[in-house]
């Protein structure tokens, strides 16, 4: 522990109150609290809220504290504060301390607040080791993400896959929703009976029903022989329905029917085939507005829609694009003689500028075509299009994405705006994090979340 404070008798008391369960370093100054702090790594910091005070409020208590963040991103910082300092020791634990101690300083008190802390640290390693193990290991790396808005997914698809509810995945083209789908089928109770996949969008019309319920034999012209479906097939297991929205709506009843009653008969047949299938379907379009223009019927939409999940497309989790490049590549490297480990910072920088309307399977697409053609252990400028590098990293040039809804819209062109903002600030000050953050008019600490939402890396500016 380690107490920073020019108030002896409190300084001794915390001594005194742990003396035997922590080695507790004392200092009556601001200078030496920091330079102490940043040789030694302490799992308390009891420091006086003069020490962090600023005239700025609120804003310049994150700014202290992120000092302390920078060192070490998980210390513990307990304020401490005389009765009429109360309000900007509460500003400071609004700023991310984590309680604060009034002078005189209680004994018991400070033993219950370092308890408190602690219990909480410790529930929340429980809870992540227990959210961790829940994937199984040959899922791992689908589930890595630095995206918050990927986490929520995620969180999502943990909630739901032990249960038998029906869940409607919606998403723009590669973005994943098949690979989730398995995810969900691989941590349920069904993982080791069948997963049976179907694209709905690449069957006729007139050989959906067939495909997805089976017929009898002469049921119509060329069926010589009695056919089972995809659904009685993935009896006892789960069942993945690409593309929903392309259904036709003969097909749509059925699929009605299979859902309320778990029946089905097959084409040109009259007995009934009851089936215990877990259905997860998707789609890439807007089906409730579908279901507005008559186009899809309302009473399968609200069967299906039991348990949505959105996925983000990829220029809304440009921070995953790291993760995702170190992925593909290590595939890569699996099949073939080459032995691709590093990316050039310019092409990191040239993929996070691209607003990836093919989403993961452009990506995928784009990474598999750069390896084939990169000769050395790092993938260079050389080995993208030239278009990647032809002036469409300014925010001049960002191109508004006409088939997106307002709000979508309006949310991409201010994320690429930021990102080029802070690229810019962070080139003109060389990288360098207090400059840029003052220039910009913000707090280290939120700058430090932008740049790992955009994956900024300041050694790229240096």
């Amino acid at each position: 522990m380690l107490v920073a404070s020019p108030n002896r008798e409190a300084c001794d008391t915390i001594r005194r109150c742990f003396d035997g369960e922590y080695k507790v370093d004392v200092t009556p100054s601001e200078e030496s609290c920091f330079d102490m702090f940043r040789r030694k790594r302490y799992e308390f910091t009891f420091v006086d809220v003069e020490f962090l005070r600023t005239p700025e409020g609120l804003e310049g208590y994150k700014e202290a504290l992120e000092r302390f963040w920078q060192v070490f991103p998980t210390a513990e910082i307990v304020v401490m504060s005389s009765q009429q300092m109360l309000r900007e020791a509460v500003m400071a634990v609004k700023a991310g301390a984590s309680n604060y101690l009034t002078y005189p300083i209680d004994q018991e008190e400070t033993n219950y607040i370092v308890q408190s802390v602690s219990e909480s640290i410790r529930r929340e390693s429980e809870l992540e080791f227990l959210r961790e193990s829940f994937w199984r290991p040959d899922s791992v790396e689908l589930v890595q993400t630095d995206s918050p808005a990927m986490r929520e997914v995620l969180a999502r698809v943990q909630a739901v896959a032990p249960t038998k509810s029906t869940v409607l995945l919606t998403g723009e083209t590669g973005t994943g929703k098949g690979r989730l789908a398995r995810l969900i089928h691989t941590h349920s109770h069904r993982s080791e009976r069948q997963f049976i996949s179907v694209h709905c969008g690449a069957i006729p019309d007139t050989l959906l029903e067939s495909e997805l319920f089976g017929h009898e034999k002469g049921a119509f012209t060329g069926a010589i022989r009695r056919k089972l479906g995809k659904f009685e097939i993935a009896h006892g297991g789960t069942i993945f329905l690409d593309e929903i929205g392309t259904i036709t709506s003969a097909a749509q009843i059925k699929l009605l029917q299979v859902l309320q009653d778990r029946t089905f008969q097959r084409v040109g047949g009259e007995a009934s085939i009851k089936v215990d299938v877990r259905i997860i379907v998707a789609t890439n379009t807007d089906l409730k507005k579908m279901v507005d223009e008559g186009l899809f019927r309302k009473d399968l939409y609200y069967r299906l829609s039991v348990f949505p999940i959105e996925i983000p497309p990829l220029r809304e989790r440009k921070e995953d694009i790291p993760l995702l490049v170190d992925t593909f590549l290590e595939r890569l490297n699996k099949f073939s003689l080459k032995n691709i480990v590093d990316v050039d910072p310019k092409v990191l920088h040239a993929l996070q500028a691209y607003d990836w309307p093919g989403n993961i399977r452009e990506l995928e697409n784009l990474i598999e075509r750069a390896y084939v053609i990169e000769t050395s252990p790092t993938l260079t400028p050389e080995c993208l299009p030239d278009e990647f590098f032809s002036g469409k990293t300014t925010f001049e040039n960002h191109l508004i994405d006409i088939s997106l809804p307002l709000e979508k819209a309006r949310r991409s062109v201010l994320e690429r705006f930021e990102q080029c903002y802070l690229e810019e600030l962070l080139t003109k000050n060389q990288g360098r994090i207090n400059r840029t953050a003052d220039a910009a008019g913000i707090g280290v600490r939120q700058l430090h979340k932008l740049m790992t939402k955009y994956g900024i890396r300041k050694e790229d500016f240096k």
